[in-house]
């Protein structure tokens, strides 16, 4: 008797059913395995589900008598997880369609534009990294589409490598926020530069503001970088917000996938200048960095909920000059600060820090800081489960951007939008209510 798992439903497959029986959404697993591979892609495909979950006896042999997914992997399926009962030892077999789904509506000139994106990408070319992140970045919807088929592609290869590297994470992702003037840019260029000289491949996502009224962007922190932009193992990208809130862009989350499928092993994430509550960065790396200049404000700045307490590491800027008095006084106001917040992990205290991007002084020992934090996080399983989380919250960002999508382009809220616009601006009904006309029209 075999179990065939489908989301949370548990279907039975009985070994005297035939190969095949699609009224009853069946398989008789042992006379499937003993068909050629064609015929077991065919009957795979024919059958209404998308994602296949065996858990197999130990007589079980795939075709060859050795039980591995290189056979499932020929059929253009991928597996993710493997499950056999032998001698008290459970591993989950889920057997997925993946690629061949995706790519069935795409035309061969798309099919060959994702291919040659996907295969510069992971062979490290710069350039097919840059078109990648502008094709995420694309709000086309068949862009869309295209970018989706990409991004399935480097996540199953970017498993595969976390894989052969014993399941550790193959880049360390670090986000940088702070208020304009903190001496973020000028940071990167100097820490970025002794990176690459240790032999790291470092990019950096430099997220600048979109303006709220033309909806143009500088898009000017890669001149402060000029050093760093001219050498051949650090990747910089700037980006719009496009009024997006928190620091960060919307495709954020895609890009640092595809900058880890690139090959490159440290993240940095420039935020914009933030407030208190913009830390979206926060959910999206492994630590983060609050970059504060010395005159930052008293020690109640550092108490306020939010960014602060957010923060894994902080670092005053600009510790040199005249300077140096205001940022020992700001440091040790920061480091009693944060003894009265809750920490947010039992590995980790967060730490304060001094530092010149002029002089290069206290960079070398942030780094070493930020080598600890990682090491403490990795051994104390709490960087998993936070990568964890963070795929959770990325689910349900592209949720809700994708209600309030359907929630625009819905015809009969189309058609109202300008009547109740017009009486909200008039003071004929309150935005509250014109609010719940407009949902009630989405509902109904």
């Amino acid at each position: 008797m075999f179990f065939f798992l489908l989301g949370r439903s548990q279907i039975t497959v009985s070994q005297k059913l035939p190969v095949f029986s699609s009224g009853a959404n069946k398989m008789n697993i042992p006379a499937l395995l003993q068909h050629s591979h064609q015929l077991l892609r065919k009957g795979l495909l024919r059958t209404p589900f998308r994602r296949y979950h065996f858990i197999l006896p130990s007589s079980i042999h795939l075709r060859s008598g050795i039980l591995c997914p290189q056979p499932f992997n020929s059929l253009e399926f991928h597996c993710t997880q493997w499950s056999l009962l032998s001698d008290g030892v459970k591993r989950k077999l889920c057997v997925q369609t993946t690629l061949k789904e995706h790519t069935e509506g795409l035309s061969d000139k798309e099919r060959r534009f994702v291919d040659k994106l996907y295969t510069g990408l992971i062979q490290g070319q710069r350039a097919c990294l840059a078109e990648a992140i502008t094709l995420i970045e694309s709000t086309h919807n068949r862009k869309k589409e295209l970018a989706q088929v990409l991004l399935q592609k480097v996540l199953t290869y970017h498993r595969e490598q976390e894989q052969l590297n014993k399941g550790k994470p193959l880049a360390f992702r670090v986000g940088l926020s702070g208020p304009p003037g903190a001496g973020k840019s000028t940071f990167i260029e100097y820490f970025g530069k002794m990176l690459t000289e240790r032999g790291h491949k470092v990019s950096v996502l430099a997220v600048d503001p979109s303006s709220c009224t033309s909806g143009g962007s500088l898009l000017g922190d890669k001149t402060r970088m000029t050093e760093l932009s001219r050498d051949m193992n650090a990747y910089i990208r700037p980006s719009p917000t496009r009024g997006t809130l928190g620091g960060v862009t919307r495709t954020t989350n895609e890009a640092i996938l595809l900058c880890e499928g690139g090959g490159y092993d440290i993240i940095l994430i420039e935020t914009v200048g933030v407030g208190q509550s913009e830390f979206a960065v926060a959910d999206m790396v492994d630590m983060f960095v609050l970059l504060l200049p010395p005159a930052g404000g008293d020690e109640l700045q550092g108490i306020k909920r939010g960014i602060i307490e957010m923060a894994d590491l902080v670092a005053i800027t600009k510790c040199d000059g005249d300077l140096i008095v205001p940022a020992r006084r700001i440091q040790a106001e920061y480091m009693s600060a944060l003894k009265l917040l809750r920490k947010r992990s039992k590995a980790w205290r967060p730490k304060v820090i001094r530092i010149s991007s002029r002089s290069g002084e206290g960079v070398t020992e942030m780094w070493d800081k930020m080598q600890e934090f990682q090491e403490l996080m990795l051994a104390s399983g709490e960087l998993t489960t936070r990568r964890q989380k963070q795929q959770k919250v990325w689910m349900w960002n592209l949720i809700q951007e994708s209600v309030l999508e359907h929630f625009r382009t819905h015809p009969t809220v189309q058609e109202q939008i300008p009547l109740l616009e017009r009486r909200v601006l008039t003071g004929a009904l309150s935005p509250g209510l014109a609010a719940d006309l407009l949902l009630k029209a989405f509902k109904d």
